[in-house]
This record gives structure tokens, C-alpha cells and sequence, in this order.
């Protein structure tokens, strides 16, 4: 496959895809991110992640198209991108001694085929004392990250133990998506 476009405007994604392929294009899907009521939350990253490839599939039909959607979830709460201090402090203190699951959804279209896959790890963090959510939260660290960190860089320190793929944390979970590639390009 010549040409492959990442639906997704994501640094740490584009870092990881080049595990998989020396060239592609960027392209962001801007769909709207609807989840229809009553799907799951464990569901919702590859229902998202569809929709991405979908959406720039449909303007690039010769080309292979890669979607992701990653959700930190606790207690079956995604917990998003914070946009505060406030709000930053609240999810980690929320992590905090806690486990959680990371689920990411891929979706990757071709020639009108759609194949997509979720993968979940458990992330457990250390006991978090007062003075390093506030350090931490003093960062630009936690602000464009789901869950309010970041595994592969300050965040990390707070991970007591991980149960699964730890580039699904990161948001790209690279091998099992170079694995589903292989067979769906075949």
C-alpha cells in the first residue's frame, strides 16, 4: 500500500506509526466525536476511532487510512483531556493509589473496507501525595493527554505497574496493529 494517511493529529501517535511505516501522510478527522446513547465506555474509543478513518476514507478512497481513539477510564468514567489545574488535579487524585484501563480503538480503511480492534491495559498508580499532583499539574504535561498524564514522559513516574501494552497507553497500540495491517493488506 503506497499511501497511507493517520487520521489523527496526534504527536505520540505519529511517533509510534513510524515503528510501521518510514512515510505516510496526516491528515485529523474533525467529525464530530458523537457516541450514539448507550454504548458502553469500553466500546466508545473504537466506535470513535471508526469514525476517523471513515471520515477521511471517504475523501481518500485509494489510500489506507489509520484511526485511534484512546480513553483513560476509572470505575467506568473516561476521564479526558483536562482543560484546568482543577480538573487535572481531580483525575489524578482520582488515579491515585487506584488501578485503571486504558482503551485504545483502531480502525483502518481500504478500497471501502473497514476492519477495526480495541486493546485495554491496566494501569495502576502509586499512592500520590498532595505535592506532586501540584508539581505535576504545574507542568503543560497533563493538559492535552487523556486521563490528565502522560506514561512516556513525568507522568510515568507515577506508575506503580502496567498489565498489557504499554504503547496503548501511549495512545497506539503498535504491535497488535502491525499484526491486523498484515492480514487486512493481504
Amino acid at each position: 500500500m503506497n499511501n497511507i494517511i493517520l487520521a489523527s493529529a496526534s504527536p505520540r501517535r505519529q511517533e509510534l506509526l513510524k515503528m510501521i511505516f518510514n512515510e505516510f501522510q496526516i491528515i485529523p478527522s474533525f467529525a464530530p466525536e458523537i457516541v450514539p446513547e448507550g454504548l458502553n465506555t469500553e466500546e466508545q474509543p473504537e466506535f470513535l476511532a471508526n469514525l476517523k478513518a471513515k471520515d477521511i476514507a471517504e475523501k481518500n478512497p485509494d489510500s489506507l487510512v489509520i484511526g485511534a481513539d484512546t480513553s483513560v477510564l476509572f470505575e467506568n468514567i473516561i476521564l479526558g483531556k483536562p482543560k484546568t489545574k482543577a480538573q487535572a488535579r481531580q483525575m489524578l487524585e482520582m488515579l491515585s493509589g487506584n488501578v485503571h484501563r486504558v482503551v485504545t480503538g483502531c480502525a483502518f480503511s481500504a478500497g471501502g473496507v473497514v476492519k477495526s480492534f480495541s486493546v485495554v491495559t491496566n494501569v495502576e498508580f502509586f499512592k500520590l501525595s498532595a505535592s506532586e499532583i501540584e508539581e505535576y499539574i504545574s507542568t503543560e504535561e497533563p493538559y492535552d493527554k487523556a486521563g490528565g498524564y502522560g506514561i512516556q514522559s513525568k507522568g510515568g513516574l507515577f506508575v506503580k505497574q502496567i498489565i498489557g501494552d504499554y504503547y496503548n497507553v501511549v495512545g497506539l497500540p503498535i504491535a497488535r496493529l502491525k499484526r491486523e495491517l498484515e492480514i487486512f493488506i493481504k
